[in-house]
């Protein structure tokens, strides 16, 4: 049940220094490159969604619980937890019925703002869903993006050269025993200009129909450049980008992931802006821009 990995976290200064959040299996920290993991999270909740590391102060680990899928067997969280000793003691600081958080960010430039991506109760509506700030390093949250009862936030994008320009994808979904209802009108992509304080959604060159879940990513190497893998209908789902920061689309390709409750979520390559990953059941690999994916490593 634990065996799934789902958050990765490394040191920049050290990438000796790993921390991974299991599914069902808490947190575990390396410290000698992968060799050897020991658990840090043990007397906590054990199914996790997220986790950063504040590169700025490398002691202070935030973790958000609850796995970020959709199966009818997933655990949820509790919330997020934040430890200032390098994982050795933890405290729970908040967003205690987020049920599964998928993404936390933390400001480079000022450790004590964090932004928290909540989906929300899996099985139920209302909860602490939507996106989250802190300017108080987690003592205080405000909700900056909200859609409705049954809709959380999945994925963000911080621009890297203003944090006031944001771009979120929300995520409408329930659970039953029978089905997942995966995707509503509340799913879609958003932007902010004013750090939070009003949202526009983005329709330029997206899905006109129902966007289910939408993963997002940045690409380092161009800070105009975003991603996006969108579930959507059978003509409209697949690949799409960015080049003006989430402002207009173009569809890039048809893929999909074999699962997007499970997967829908992509990791550029940090030097590279069209290579660009997708975490799926084999993992896949586009190198012109998301137009064609082969699985690695064919």
């Amino acid at each position: 049940m634990s065996g799934r990995i789902s958050s990765v976290a490394s040191l920049a200064a050290d990438p000796n220094t790993i921390v991974i959040g299991a599914a069902s299996g808490g947190v575990w920290k390396s410290e000698n490159a992968g060799i050897s993991f020991e658990p840090v999270f043990d007397d906590h909740t054990q199914s996790i969604g997220a986790i950063c590391i504040d590169q700025a102060h490398p002691d202070t680990i935030w973790v958000g619980t609850g796995e970020n899928v959709s199966g009818r067997h997933v655990a949820w969280g509790d919330g997020v937890y934040k430890s200032t000793d390098a994982g050795a003691s933890w405290t729970n600081m908040g967003l205690k019925d987020s049920g599964h958080i998928s993404q936390i960010w933390i400001n480079p430039e000022d450790s004590d703002e964090v932004l928290v991506a909540a989906q929300g109760p899996l099985w139920n509506d209302g909860g602490d869903r939507g996106l989250y700030r802190t300017l108080d390093g987690g003592a205080t949250w405000e909700r900056i993006l909200d859609i409705d009862e049954h809709t959380g936030v999945n994925e963000f994008v911080v621009d890297p050269r203003n944090p006031d320009v944001i771009v979120a994808s929300s995520y409408q979904r329930r659970r039953h025993v029978w089905v997942l209802i995966n995707g509503g009108p509340g799913s879609g992509i958003h932007k902010s200009t004013d750090r939070g304080k009003t949202w526009t959604e983005i329709t330029a060159g997206l899905p006109s129909d129902h966007m289910g879940r939408v993963g997002l990513a940045g690409a380092p190497s161009d800070p105009d450049m975003i991603y996006a893998i969108i579930e959507a209908n059978e003509d409209e789902k697949g690949v799409y980008r960015s080049t003006d920061f989430g402002s207009n689309w173009e569809k890039r390709s048809d893929y999909m992931t074999t699962s997007p409750q499970y997967y829908n979520e992509l990791v550029p390559d940090p030097k590279d802006v069209d290579r660009v990953y997708s975490m799926d059941t084999w993992l896949h690999v586009t190198e012109d821009g998301g137009k064609t994916w082969t699985k690695v490593p064919e």
